[in-house]
């Protein structure tokens, strides 16, 4: 995505609980410039400094550390900020409390989901414009309702206005992939302005592009298969397997079959009827399914590659993610498909930032406007 905004003010963000750096490359591509962030583990913050930081330590200044940890006043000391100097805080707090893949009460008292409050704590600290919370649709569920209710609150309290949690899905925005995730936003109630929220779809079904011609249609899997990677690509590597598995493989259909056609029944398999779509292939066809933190293993999940017998590569998984091929995720195998599974796919997030961004820049816009008639008017 390609804004055509002109942004007279330099636009600030921190990027809490970054992982890779999903959102960070959304914001920098939206000429967004992210002053610091925040990421625990070593694997992911190393690919954040690879890829953002470099030998030249430029910004972002990265604290490699515990949020729970760090305090809000020595992470502004030690990154240079100002109190309300920054634009917008934007983060992604650990989601597996509210994974929707926890059955009956599982979850309602993983001491993660106290992260999503820690996140607030450091909104109130730092007093951006703007925040943003990403995180998964499970954090809708009845059972967690009290820590939405809690943050919440506590936005409200805190001065700021808050919309709606909204539930997008990424393959609505451009993203070859079918992933459902929660955004929340707030402004500053002393904002003069406010974004136009949630943002507009830009794809659509074929039946949707049908009924609008402002949409585009779905990106398809496809698109992630097209193309050489790049040439010695550290992320180019899928799971070895067994022989017998990948005689499984060969047995499924391309293009979208499921192992149980693959004629492989096990013992789990006769007692239910779920986890069908485990070692089954994508369909290039459709958008591909969610990228999770086991996306390079097919007993997890839908990710078998359309024609091949293997699992996806890690590369493969970044594309559906929408990090482009220069984009290097370290930490081996294992470490690296957890990293590209908890990003926020880039795609989506310059969709989600690009309405804040907007906001902002007419604010400044009009600030600057009203800054030059009082200077005239002396």
């Amino acid at each position: 995505m390609v804004t055509n905004l002109l942004i007279k003010k330099e636009i600030l963000a921190a990027d809490l609980f970054a992982g890779a750096g999903g959102f960070t490359m959304s914001a920098q591509n939206l000429g967004i410039q992210v002053a610091a962030a925040i990421e625990f583990d070593r694997h992911a913050a190393a690919t954040y400094r690879d890829n953002f930081i470099g030998e030249e330590g430029k910004a972002p200044h990265l604290f490699e550390e515990d949020i729970t940890q760090l305090s809000p006043s020595r992470f502004m000391r030690e990154a240079g900020i100002q109190k309300g100097k920054l634009d917008i805080v934007m983060g992604g707090p650990p989601c597996q409390g509210f994974s929707t893949h926890r059955i009956n009460d599982a979850g309602v008292d993983d001491e993660r989901n106290e992260l999503l409050i820690r996140y607030f704590q450091f909104v109130r600290t730092l007093r951006p414009k703007i925040f943003v919370v990403e995180n998964v649709p499970g954090l809708l569920w009845a059972r967690h309702a009290s820590y939405l209710e809690k943050f919440m609150k506590q936005a409200e309290e805190s001065g700021y206005n808050v919309f709606e949690p909204v539930l997008l899905n990424a393959r609505d925005f451009g993203v070859p992939q079918n992933r459902k995730r929660v955004f929340i936003v707030g402004t500053a109630k002393e904002l003069v302005g406010e974004p136009s929220w949630p943002p507009t779809p830009t794809h659509g079904s074929p039946k949707a592009c049908k009924e609008d011609d402002d949409l585009l249609p779905w990106v398809t899997a496809a698109t992630v298969f097209k193309g050489q990677p790049p040439k010695d690509d550290p992320n180019n590597v899928h799971m070895n397997h067994t022989p017998e598995l990948v005689e499984v493989f060969k047995n499924t259909p391309k293009n979208g079959g499921s192992r149980w056609q693959s004629g492989r029944v096990l013992k789990c398999h006769d007692q239910h009827d779920g986890h069908k779509d485990v070692y089954g292939r994508i369909n290039p066809k459709l958008p591909g399914p969610t990228m999770t933190t086991a996306c390079i293993n097919p007993s997890k999940g839908r990710f078998v590659h359309p024609t091949q017998n293997h699992g996806i590569t890690l590369r493969q998984a970044a594309r559906f993610q929408t990090f482009p091929d220069d984009f290097v995720f370290q930490g081996g195998l294992m470490a690296a498909g957890k990293q590209i599974g908890n990003a926020v796919p880039v795609k989506l997030g310059e969709a989600v930032l690009l309405p804040l961004l907007q906001c902002l820049t007419e604010v400044y816009a009009g600030t600057a406007g009203r800054d030059n008639q009082s200077a005239a008017a002396e």
